[in-house]
Formats: C-alpha cells, structure tokens, sequence
C-alpha cells in the first residue's frame, strides 16, 4: 500500500529545498562579506603592521586606534574634503546635471537625444581606472590637452586646483546613472498634469517644485543615496592626484589606502575603514528616515 505524506512532511521538505537553495548564497555572504567584515573589526582592534614585531604578534589595544584617527588633523581634513567631494560631485553635480539632462531630453528625439545619451554613458562605462589616466593627460601641466586648446601651456590644474579637478571629474564619469534614473521616472509623470499647470500659468521652475518632485520623491532620495555612497568610497581620484599637493585633494579612501597599505598601520586603517562604514549607516538610515516620512504622509504604513 502507498504510504501518503502529511501537510506536515510535505512542509518540511519545502523549507529544507528552500534552504537547499539559499545555502549557497549564504555561504558566499558570509565567506565573502561577513568574514571581512568582522576581520576589519577586530583589526581595527589591533596594532597589527604589515611589517615588524606587530605584524608577528599583534596586541589588543582597544578603542585607541580609533581615538587616534579622531584626534588626527589629517583624518579630520580628509573628512571634510570627502564631505565636500561628495556634495559638490554627486549631490549638487551628478544629480543636478543629471535631472537637467533628463528634462531637457524627455521630450526631445532623433540623433541629437541619442547622441548626448551615448556620450554620458560612454563615460560611465568605461573603467573608472581608464578614465582616470584619460583625464589625467586631459590636465597634465605639461602635455596637457586642455592646455593646448586653451593656449595656457603650464597651467597646472592639479597642482593649483585639485580638488574642484575631481569634483569635475566624477561629475562627468558619474552623471549617466542619475540621468537614466530621473528619465525612467519622468516617464511616470503624467503629462497631463503638466499641461494642467502650465494652464495655470505655471513657470517652470514652480511645476518642478508643485507637479514633478512631488511625484518622483522616492527616485531622488534613490539616487542621492546611491551615488553618495559611491561617491564617498570612490577610490579613482587617487589616479589623478594621489591625494596631493600636499594633502589638498586626500579624501578619505585614499587616506585609508596611505596609512594602511603605504604605512603599513593595517590597525589603523582598519579602524579608520570600520568609521567609514559607520558613516555610510548615517546616510542609509537618513534615506530610510525621509522615504518612511514620505510614506506617513501618503497614509501608506511604513515598509
């Protein structure tokens, strides 16, 4: 005679296909992303060197790396020009030319819109190293292109103005992600409700503010989230400037890769690495704060 399964067997065998099937990614997040994590930490912890009696036997000294790097001038300079660095290239420069872009091109078709797409997202494909030395012979004093076509050989502007050199920079390599995303969410904005303002005798400017934004919100805080963390763990301006003249343009990824891989003070670097996280938490947590308030205020209960 058959014997039948139960409810509960046939439960059972589910949950553990289930698992059968997660298991995997599991052990590649822990392996891969878990592991690191809590290895940073307790780095972070250490006086571990990568050379010297600290590198053979590290010791525990607590919280004093990190009381180190917070009472260092450099670290705190570091922090503001990251500051500056990602306020002025992702949240003023990338999301602001990027939303421009998008409407100005929402409407727009034919060669000319296919055009200025594909020189933005050119930008923002090729690899961030590749584009790094490209305009790092764009600025170069010496045999600098920019240079040539402006008749200013010698001009130095890395030397003289390095940071406001990587502001521009990132906002010309990161501008296509913000532009495809503002344009995806201009498509849900429903043209009738512009013409309806426009009817009204709304200037531009006051149907972004009444019609557009309010509808597109949740994409904005999107997309400054997104490319604030990218922008504030962003490695490649270390290829134009190194982080120099003279500390001017050393932000806090570069900052982390001198001290630690340059210096060999892993412990240090770990902990400085470990306050970076931290910061990035404040800006998850400040996105999640706003879009839930969004929420609240549709009458929508929060995710």
């Amino acid at each position: 005679m058959a014997r039948t399964t139960s409810p509960g067997d046939a439960a059972g065998l589910g949950r553990a296909r289930a698992a059968g099937f997660v298991l995997p990614a599991l052990v590649l997040i822990g392996v891969f992303l878990v592991f690191p994590a809590l290895w940073t930490i307790y780095l972070g912890l250490t006086d571990y060197r990568l050379t010297g009696l600290a590198a053979a036997d590290p010791h525990v000294v607590g919280l004093g790396n990190y009381t180190r790097a917070l009472s260092d001038p450099r670290f705190l300079s570091s922090l503001w020009l990251t500051v500056v660095y990602v306020g002025g290239s992702a949240i003023l420069g990338q999301a602001g030319l990027g939303f421009t872009l998008a409407w100005l091109l929402r409407t727009r078709g034919g060669p000319l819109r296919r055009a200025v797409e594909g020189v933005v997202l050119l930008s923002w494909i090729l690899p961030s190293t590749v584009v790094g030395f490209l305009w790092f012979a764009l600025l170069d004093r010496d045999d600098g292109t920019l240079n040539a076509l402006l008749g200013t050989p010698g001009f130095g502007w890395l030397l003289d103005y390095p940071l406001l050199s990587i502001v521009v920079f990132n906002v010309w390599r990161g501008t296509a992600f913000s532009m495809m995303l503002y344009a995806a969410a201009l498509e849900n904005v429903p043209p009738s409700h512009l013409e309806t303002a426009r009817l009204a005798g709304a200037s531009v400017p006051q149907q972004l503010r009444d019609v557009v934004f309010p509808l597109i919100r949740r994409h904005v805080l999107t997309n400054l989230l997104l490319i604030s963390l990218w922008t504030f763990n962003d490695f490649t301006p270390f290829v134009l400037t190194g982080g120099g003249p003279e500390g001017r343009s050393e932000i806090l990824p570069v900052y982390v890769y001198d001290i630690a891989l340059k210096g060999g003070e892993l412990g240090l670097g770990a902990a400085v690495s470990f306050l970076i996280l931290l910061i990035n938490l404040v800006f998850a947590l400040a996105y999640l704060r706003l879009l839930r308030g969004r929420r609240r205020a549709a009458g929508r209960p929060p995710a």
